[in-house]
Parts: C-alpha cells; sequence; structure tokens
C-alpha cells in the first residue's frame, strides 16, 4: 500500500506539471495573438511559436503538400500545405486549412492556387504535426505528381522533395486571410483543467491507499 501511495503520488505530480506546462502554452498561444510582428526579412525562427506575424511572398501553387490523418468535427481530411517564396530568398510552407476527404483516396480535393504576385499574409508560427507512434508516418511520394499527400513528415523529407532550402517552422493563415479553407487553430494536447483534474484523481486514490493500510493495519491489531 506504502507503494501504490508513492507511486499514486508521482503520477499526479507528473500530471499537475503537464497542466502547468500546457497552462504556460495557452499563455503563450493568448499573448501571441495580441499583436502582430512584421518579419521583413527575418526567418520564422526569430519569434515565439503561436507570435503573429505578417509575411511577404509569392505563393508556389504548383507544389503543394497534403496532410493526412487530419480530423475536423469528426471528419476525415487533409491540412494544405503551400510553399510561399519570399524575397530573401526563404521559403516557408503555409497552412492554409483544411479540407474534407472526397471519399477516394485516387480522387483528391481540389486546392489549385495560382502562384501571381507578391501577396501579404498574416498568420500564427508553428510547427508541422508529429505522430504519436513511428508507423503513424508516410513521407511524401517522389515523383512530377503535385500535390503530395503526407503523414507526419519531417522538414527534411519535405525540403527533399520540393528542392529548395525549407525553415522548420510552418505558418498558420489567419481565418481572415483569403485563399484558405477551415482554420480553427488550437493548441495540441490536453488543457490544463484535464492534467489537473487527472492529478486530484491520482492524490485521491494515493489518499485511498493509505486509508485501506491504516484500516487493514488497526483490524490486525484488534484482539
Amino acid at each position: 500500500m506504502a507503494l501504490l501511495a508513492g507511486l499514486f503520488g508521482l503520477l499526479g505530480r507528473w500530471q499537475w506539471r503537464l497542466g502547468e506546462a500546457s497552462a504556460a502554452q495557452y499563455a503563450r498561444f493568448e499573448r501571441g495573438a495580441a499583436r502582430v510582428v512584421a518579419l521583413n526579412g527575418a526567418p520564422l525562427a526569430s519569434v515565439p511559436d503561436y507570435q503573429r506575424v505578417s509575411v511577404h511572398g509569392v505563393y508556389d501553387g504548383a507544389h503543394q503538400f497534403l496532410l493526412d490523418n487530419s480530423i475536423q468535427d469528426g471528419m476525415d481530411g487533409y491540412q494544405v500545405l503551400t510553399p510561399l517564396r519570399r524575397a530573401n530568398g526563404r521559403t516557408i510552407l503555409v497552412d492554409r486549412g483544411w479540407v474534407p476527404f472526397t471519399g477516394s483516396r485516387a480522387r483528391l480535393p481540389d486546392v489549385a492556387l495560382q502562384s501571381g504576385a507578391p501577396r501579404m499574409i498574416t498568420g500564427r508560427v508553428g510547427r508541422l504535426p508529429a505522430a504519436g507512434l513511428s508507423f503513424g508516418r508516410a513521407p511524401p511520394p517522389p515523383g512530377p505528381h503535385w500535390p503530395k499527400v503526407t503523414s507526419f513528415p519531417r522538414t527534411a523529407e519535405l525540403r527533399a522533395v520540393l528542392g529548395r532550402p525549407l525553415e522548420r517552422r510552418i505558418l498558420l493563415l489567419d481565418p481572415s486571410v483569403p485563399g484558405g479553407y477551415v482554420r480553427r487553430w488550437q493548441l495540441p494536447g490536453m488543457p490544463a483543467r484535464e492534467n489537473w483534474g487527472y492529478a486530484i484523481q491520482w492524490w485521491g486514490l494515493a489518499a485511498a491507499a493509505v486509508v485501506i493500510w491504516l484500516v487493514l493495519s488497526l483490524r490486525r491489531r484488534s484482539p
């Protein structure tokens, strides 16, 4: 019982710390929305995650990626990643939002976009989604066919297929900017209140283990 109480106590502490980390991440998410930072020639890595920024560049509509295994309101679909060529020679991937699955892997959604003239866009600095397990990954296939369907790719894999330097962070296009799809950006992971709720449950189990141990000990001692 002592070992169980100790284990439950440690699990509660672990969940509490996860909640604190999640709360700090949410605070950064909220602070990032307060103002828009003009990047000019700076890379996305020069500002914190979730910071809203403005970027000038040209969309490369001929070379887009579709991130598979993306769920929105219980429906399967893809996140659309479009390269944006900046004047300084850097290329970033812009997540233009979610599109639904067509019902057939052989028929991809129409995400055609004219490259056109340079444009100014705004969005949040983010990162590529990471797979919880390695077998959930599927790198983009080689060959001339675009858009390319991929699942939890690494930046190096996208860079190799694209054939030019690519920044590690991506831009989550603001919902108010035209030329995108469904965009309801949320923080990944569990809300802090859920972590704290689990922590309290673990500590409750630790307290219950101590009470059970005391009750059993008193019964043994009683005549």
